[in-house]
């Protein structure tokens, strides 16, 4: 079968919704309408003689041609891809769009403080952050990159540090502390209200411990439960018990007196954030450039 030009763009938005399972999510990917795009799937169907998507209200799967036209054509995409991108050399800057997808606490404090400077320097990239604390395969949801601290990069992936290891703190507001004590040892928070943390694997974090030789992990007790930073941080100036936070996170307010720092003889060192992206792919020309500016700036430090 002749190739034909808008063959090109059905194939491209074709793989857009095999990667995203949704015409919306594609829809904004590629910034047209979820109704253009399934028209062009139509299209596309018609013009090969077969079914490649199965749609109901509520999902978009891949049939089994779908799934095989997928397989044949990603990676011949994707190098084309990495063609463009290597054009970038060529540029005084670099172009295009990047995807990264990041933790809030990575957001907040790590990426925000260098945005203003990135798009001063880059103004024909196009940058997208995506906040989620869920741990996702950033490549299969259409990610160039994420953002996680180190202990927690998926093993198949390169990953470069952005920031020099964090220092963990279990932390309390001082009326808190008054009414309920101060632990003098992590087993002591058995006995305390602690804000737990759900983490990206969904499982509730075990609060760790080290001094010298010695290695806990504590089952910190307690009615709340967040799975963001920032709701812990608002509930623990509150009150509403202690907290097991990276020091960055909680810098200002120790260093104003609204949280104090407890066990601080047991503040393990932890692994800081690295930025994570596969080795089968080409790195954009804009996402080395995000990478050589956070190391610059080194906002954390």
């Amino acid at each position: 079968m002749p190739l034909r030009r808008s063959d090109l763009a059905d194939l491209s938005a074709f793989l857009e919704i095999a990667r995203h399972r949704s015409f919306r999510r594609a829809g904004l990917e590629l910034g047209i309408s979820a109704s253009a795009l399934s028209h062009a799937l139509r299209g596309l169907e018609e013009r090969l003689g077969v079914r490649l998507l199965n749609r109901t209200s509520r999902s978009v799967t891949l049939t089994a041609a779908g799934e095989a036209l997928r397989q044949a054509i990603e990676g011949p995409f994707d190098e084309i891809g990495q063609g463009l991108d290597g054009i970038n050399r060529f540029r005084d800057a670099p172009m295009g769009r990047v995807r990264i997808n990041i933790p809030t606490e990575a957001a907040v404090h790590l990426v925000g403080p260098v945005m203003a400077e990135f798009l001063k320097r880059y103004p024909d990239v196009e940058i997208e952050i995506s906040v989620s604390n869920r741990m996702i395969d950033v490549i299969d949801s259409g990610f160039d990159a994420g953002i996680r601290y180190g202990g927690t990069v998926p093993e198949d992936m390169v990953a470069q540090r952005l920031s020099a290891d964090i220092r963990w703190l279990v932390v309390g507001a001082p009326d808190y502390l008054e009414r309920h004590g101060v632990p003098a040892t992590p087993h002591d928070l058995l006995s305390h209200r602690c804000i737990r943390v759900r983490i990206g694997d969904d499982s509730i974090y075990r609060w760790e411990f080290e001094r010298g030789d010695q290695h806990l992990e504590i089952d910190a007790p307690g009615a709340l439960v967040v799975d963001q930073v920032d709701v812990g941080i608002a509930a623990v100036l509150g009150g509403a018990g202690l907290f097991y936070v990276a020091e960055p996170v909680v810098r200002e307010a120790l260093a104003a007196g609204r949280l104090k720092a407890v066990l601080q003889d047991w503040a393990p060192l932890g692994p800081g954030f690295h930025i994570y992206y596969s080795s089968r792919r080409q790195v954009p020309a804009a996402l080395r450039a995000f990478i050589d500016l956070v190391r610059e700036l080194k906002p954390l430090a």
